[in-house]
């Protein structure tokens, strides 16, 4: 149940809230009631220079290719990586964030032609694939999972599906 309100009530305007600077009832848009002359309290002009300096600090000196990113969830996998000299769109690093190796995962590379050759998944439970060829595991984004790349025997993660870009 809503009070009743008298009719001279109706009348009077409304009382604006503590911080409003007019009556709601007034403003056309919601750019009547922000103050352009003042900068935001989110605006930060030195953060890039923060960020590069704490991207360099990470990479201790070394070069990149590119910094290499999730396809699905956008999150930063590898700050250190080489590009394939053969395939422009696979990358090689030692040092990654945010990925997850699933150990549990077997993949070989499958036989045939060089150009053909894939990584397929193999039962580990089976004698005879034990030593037949290197050994791979998936790589994944810890955030989303989603598959995107391989780590080999020697330590070293191939990226795959990833979004590169300029470091």
């Amino acid at each position: 149940m809503e009070p009743e309100v008298s009719k001279e009530a109706e009348k009077q305007p409304m009382e604006a809230e503590a911080g409003d600077p007019a009556d709601p009832r007034d403003l056309v848009s919601s750019d009547d009631e922000i103050d352009y002359s003042v900068e935001p309290e989110f605006y930060d002009p030195a953060v890039d220079d923060v960020d590069e300096r704490w991207a360099h600090k990470q990479r201790k000196g070394r070069t990149s290719d590119a910094v290499l990113s999730c396809p699905a969830c956008f999150t930063t996998l590898c700050l250190d990586s080489q590009r394939h000299e053969k395939y422009v769109n696979q990358y090689r690093a030692m040092f990654v964030c945010n990925c997850k190796v699933k150990t549990d995962q077997i993949l070989r590379e499958g036989k045939g032609k060089r150009k053909n050759r894939k990584v397929t998944a193999v039962d580990s439970a089976t004698p005879e694939v034990a030593n037949k060829g290197p050994v791979y595991h998936p790589v994944c984004c810890e955030i989303c999972s989603t598959e995107v790349g391989v780590f080999d025997e020697d330590e070293v993660y191939h990226f795959f599906n990833v979004i590169p870009s300029n470091s």
